[in-house]
């Protein structure tokens, strides 16, 4: 069959389309026939070595699937090795979806929608009628996080966006306004995944008791040592959050899923969709992903 495998870390360039044989379903777990495999911010950092370490090379990457059983199931899946043709996952890992639910919608909800569902209700604590400002607003987090951030009683939203393009699309997502640093209101929460100089900027807004989650480094710039004394002084917080540990949690899958797909199929949320790209093309879907050419879910089709 063919996979996506990489046997040296680097950039987009150590992705290769190769054939190996179909993965054999161990105890406990399912063969699936993949409809789409999403493609993820932090699939960049294993392949260039930041997740991964040299003992697990050659490494299939990719964390996500739709696709369907032996049995007929379409399913959504998390996965350990997505970029490929057929994949295996616990029976405990799926979750069954309609057939009018899309693949790149459903792979939205799956990581980003879950990330922004845990980053406004498990890390910010967001309360009826804060403030939120939120960077990359077009991205796949971002577009959810704007529209999940309204539907959870914010205030007002503002929306963060590396092109007029984008920020279009953040406002046509219900965005109030775009937001240009220094803010003319305090805000009470930003999300921030693209440290670097925004970090900065967003840490210097925030409004009394203000939350500033930080969930990701697009800019793949160091952070500069944060002082205590200064957050004392904004009287603010500074939140780390990392999805991995968080699906640990008794229900921190499937509380969040039930309510996404809810909110989908209500039309009340709007899964921003992007490009669809040839499995074989994922070295093309990585460039682009990290030059900030894409616009929502990115997936990869066999």
């Amino acid at each position: 069959m063919l996979a996506i495998r990489f046997d040296r870390f680097g950039g987009p360039e150590v992705l290769m389309a190769v054939d190996v044989p179909a993965p054999v379903p161990g105890p406990g777990e399912v063969l699936i026939t993949v409809e789409a495999a999403g493609v993820n911010f932090a699939d960049t950092f294993q392949v260039d070595g930041s997740y991964l370490s040299p003992g697990l090379l050659p490494h299939i990457p990719g964390s996500e699937v739709v696709g369907r059983t032996e049995d007929g199931r379409r399913v959504l899946a998390k996965v350990t090795h997505g970029y490929a043709e057929q994949v295996v996952a616990p029976e405990s890992a799926l979750v069954e979806i309609p057939e009018e639910l899309d693949a790149s919608r459903a792979l939205a909800l799956l990581m980003q929608g879950v990330t922004a569902w845990h980053l406004l209700r498990s890390a910010a604590w967001l309360r009826p009628g804060e403030s939120v400002v939120v960077h990359s607003a077009a991205g796949g987090v971002g577009s959810l996080a704007v529209q999940l951030a309204r539907e959870f009683g914010a205030g007002r939203v503002l929306a963060q966006a590396s092109t007029p393009e984008k920020e279009r699309i953040a406002l046509d997502l219900g965005a109030d306004e775009v937001a240009r640093y220094p803010l003319a209101l305090r805000a009470d929460v930003i999300l921030d995944a693209a440290g670097g100089s925004l970090f900065d900027h967003a840490l210097g807004s925030l409004a009394d008791f203000g939350r500033l989650v930080t969930y990701g480094n697009a800019s793949r710039t160091a952070f500069a040592a944060l002082d205590p004394a200064r957050l004392s002084r904004l009287n603010a917080a500074v939140v780390g959050f990392w999805l991995r540990p968080t699906l640990a949690r008794p229900g921190a899958l499937r509380e969040p899923l039930e309510e996404l797909f809810a909110l989908t199929l209500q039309g009340r949320l709007r899964p921003v969709t992007g490009a669809d790209y040839p499995l074989a093309e994922a070295r093309t879907a990585h460039t682009d992903l990290r030059e900030r050419r894409t616009t929502g879910k990115v997936v990869l089709r066999p």
